[in-house]
């Protein structure tokens, strides 16, 4: 018998519980390039099956990887032995109760469709291009490929699969250690093209030909590459959520139909754009379905669960950020150059987080790339800066935005390499914090 039909046999004989379970059945390829050359292939296989249940407004939840019947029957007796020991949630109303199924859509299997040999021809040709300019690359080329299902005792059954790709190149110079960063990410490979990858990656290396230099502290008119639009999106979302409103950690209380951002500014969880890694369900299953954040400046909306939903009274929804949208401007990438006379060019951010989530003030650095702009044109490379600023600021401060967007991809890199995408193009921000220099690449 199915494993997850197993359990839900199980706890049906519980008349006096509610349940949601799920399973997840993940599968890898994740290659790694080092020094130019194969440095690792890896090729996993997981299943799991999770379960939370209640009991009244008490609540209990366990995980098994690798299930069989015995170990499903030894956690669930643990279960019910531990659960009426727990405290009571008053908040706990009940759960998700919408049953809608997303379009049935015909999803690939990357793994199977770009195989090993693709993914060393792909990476051996930037090896190739970046040579000649002394550069070698550091690569990570993923495909995961998985099949989710979430049953609940409100009669929910709903299954969905996935097969994102995560690419990311960063090219190293053999001398200097000057490194950029180029990223791909995707479900429908047909939508990568490779010469245009090559291209920017060389435009980049082109740029770390020229000098190396420190900046004083100070604010700077900056072009934020779209891998720093989106981060600073993903940081900013979560201040976007009803969680974030019930523990008073959110910018964005009391600011609903306000205009928070320029006009020219508008921001949507759009599970239905083709470029971005899609999802079919939200939080607790919950059909996911384009979400208006930020329109035209204005914010529209919080991602809201059933439960939060309940306890803060705020429209539920079931969207979770995972597939951020920012609309592109009217400006090309030259022109914001062109208009800046003493600034950066920043090409991705780095270990950044929160000093105060309500404020959205944040603290990072600088990282694999950042160039000097004078007088409308990129001079100098420049040695990475650490930054203090706060987002809402970041984001008002938005001159322009590029008349084009990318789509960024993240991984976490680590367990089952999760992978999601933002949408973003590049944006001219005026006054950036920079707070000092770091003295190093």
């Amino acid at each position: 018998m199915n494993h997850l039909n197993y359990l839900k046999k199980q706890l049906d004989a519980q008349p006096d519980l509610q349940y949601v379970l799920s399973s997840h059945n993940w599968s890898t390829d994740f290659l790694r390039f080092y020094h130019s050359q194969t440095n690792y292939n890896i090729s996993k296989d997981r299943f799991s099956i999770g379960a939370k249940m209640w009991r009244g407004k008490k609540s209990y939840a366990f995980a098994i990887d690798e299930p069989d019947q015995a170990r499903i029957d030894a956690t669930l007796a643990e279960a019910l032995g531990i659960i009426d020991q727990l405290s009571e949630d008053p908040d706990f109303v009940d759960l998700e109760s919408d049953l809608t199924l997303a379009a049935p859509s015909k999803v690939p299997n990357n793994i199977e469709d770009i195989p090993l040999q693709l993914k060393t021809q792909i990476l051996q040709e930037l090896a190739d291009a970046a040579q000649p300019h002394n550069f070698e690359i550091y690569g990570t080329f993923i495909c995961n490929q998985s099949t989710s299902r979430i049953i609940n005792s409100n009669g929910m059954d709903k299954s969905s699969t996935g097969s994102p790709i995560y690419l990311e190149v960063k090219a190293v110079h053999n001398q200097s250690q000057v490194t950029v960063l180029e990223t791909w990410g995707g479900e429908d490979f047909s939508r990568f093209h490779l010469p245009t990858f090559k291209a920017r990656l060389l435009e980049k290396i082109a740029h770390c030909a020229n000098p190396v230099v420190d900046v004083d502290p100070g604010y700077y008119d900056v072009i934020f590459a779209p891998r720093c639009i989106a981060e600073l999106a993903q940081y900013l979302a979560w201040g976007m959520s009803a969680r974030a409103i019930d523990q008073r950690s959110s910018y964005f209380e009391g600011k609903l139909d306000t205009q928070v951002f320029p006009t020219y500014l508008s921001i949507t969880d759009d599970p239905k754009d083709k470029d971005i890694i899609s999802q079919d369900y939200g939080s607790d299953g919950h059909i996911y379905r384009p979400l208006k954040l930020i329109d035209k400046g204005m914010f529209k909306a919080f991602f809201c669960d059933n439960y939060y939903s309940h306890k803060t009274g705020l429209p539920k929804n079931g969207n979770t950020g995972d597939c951020l949208r920012i609309d592109a401007g009217d400006k090309s990438l030259e022109e914001m150059i062109g208009g800046v006379k003493r600034g950066l060019y920043i090409s991705s951010l780095h270990y950044m987080n929160f000093i105060n989530m309500k404020e959205t003030s944040i603290t990072g650095l600088t990282r694999d790339g950042t160039f000097l702009i004078e007088d409308g044109k990129i001079t100098r490379v420049v040695n990475s800066l650490r930054f203090t600023d706060r987002i809402e600021r970041i984001f008002k401060n938005i001159l322009a935005l590029e008349s084009t967007a990318s789509v960024i991809p993240f991984s976490e890199n680590y367990d089952t390499f999760s992978i999601s995408s933002v949408k973003a193009p590049h944006a001219l921000v005026k006054d950036f914090n920079i707070s000092s220099s770091t003295h190093t690449i």
